[in-house]
């Protein structure tokens, strides 16, 4: 078991189609900022974040937007550690047309968001968070897919190392885990390397004990864990990985429930993870112990 210090993630927003199930979901640079802020608050460690589109909440990968929130929380007075993504731009989904004549198949709709690695990397690349997620493999994912090559991801891993961001390494399936693995060997990533287990999305690893167990000796040596649940797996999940020594994420990207039939805020989410804890006996870290444990610049 993990009695400490457990780095505590909290993934305030997401990229998912939640800001109608939900009214206080962050969507604008200000309320995402605020909502790291009080993931901080609270006890996180980290805040893991992406950005939306302010008046809809639909999905974004503006750099404007990236910009005002990592300004706003770096000039709070938070200590917070910024985790942004960089899974944003790899959607498929099948929405084709074929000609009748000679086959060949045409994408027809606007649910598609496909970009290189230049598009991925552009807003990491310019304000360095301290950790970045990169997702390390292809996953068929709710009803399309996303898409990571191997040869993307080496290209993400070394530029991303380079700019002197820790890269999370985010893991939906087994494979992932050897993947990431592999880009470790191959000195594409730095110690200790930071694996994330995401259980219970549709089509990958399910959220209980067997996915863990199953991922675990697929880390390279020396490397850090954490493994969390989607929706009423989130707080069975914080105690699993808890149990099998590894660290944890809670969040509203994840899950926007408290209890059955009432909205959770992210520090609400925080808070009970952390109540969980303290009853299994575990101590959470702070932002100081996670820089010190992950390895982040400044610390190594």
């Amino acid at each position: 078991m993990n009695r400490g210090p457990v780095i505590v993630t909290c993934a305030v927003t997401g990229s998912g189609d939640t800001a109608s199930m939900h009214p206080g979901l962050p969507k604008s640079p200000k309320e995402i900022a605020d909502a790291c802020i009080e993931a901080g608050e609270a006890g996180a460690a980290i805040a893991h974040l992406h950005v939306r589109e302010p008046e809809s909440g639909d999905c974004s990968r503006n750099l404007d937007y990236y910009r005002e929130v990592v300004a706003r929380v770096r000039e709070s007075s938070s200590d917070v550690i910024l985790n942004v993504t960089c899974g944003m731009g790899g959607d498929c989904f099948y929405e084709i047309a074929e000609d009748p004549e000679d086959g060949t198949l045409t994408s027809v709709g606007k649910s598609t968001d496909l970009v290189g690695v230049d598009q991925r990397l552009a807003h990491i690349e310019e304000l360095k968070p301290e950790i970045c997620s990169l997702d390390c493999g292809s996953l068929n994912f709710g009803t399309g897919a996303y898409v990571s090559t191997l040869p993307m991801l080496r290209e993400m891993a070394a530029r991303i190392t380079a700019a002197g961001v820790k890269p999370e390494l985010e893991c939906f399936e087994i494979g992932h885990v050897a993947l990431a693995t592999r880009l470790h060997e191959e000195g594409l990533l730095d110690d200790p390397p930071f694996y994330q287990f995401a259980l219970g999305i549709p089509w990958g690893a399910t959220a209980d004990a067997a996915s863990v167990q199953a991922m675990v000796p697929l880390v390279a040596p020396g490397a850090n864990w954490a493994a969390f649940g989607i929706s009423r797996n989130q707080m069975p999940m914080v105690a699993q990985s808890l149990l099998l020594g590894g660290h944890v994420r809670v969040g509203l990207e994840d899950n926007l429930y408290l209890e059955k039939g009432v909205l959770a805020t992210n520090g609400e989410l925080v808070t009970k993870a952390l109540r969980l804890m303290g009853d299994l006996g575990a101590a959470p870290a702070t932002t100081a112990e996670a820089r010190a444990i992950l390895g982040l610049r400044g610390t190594q």
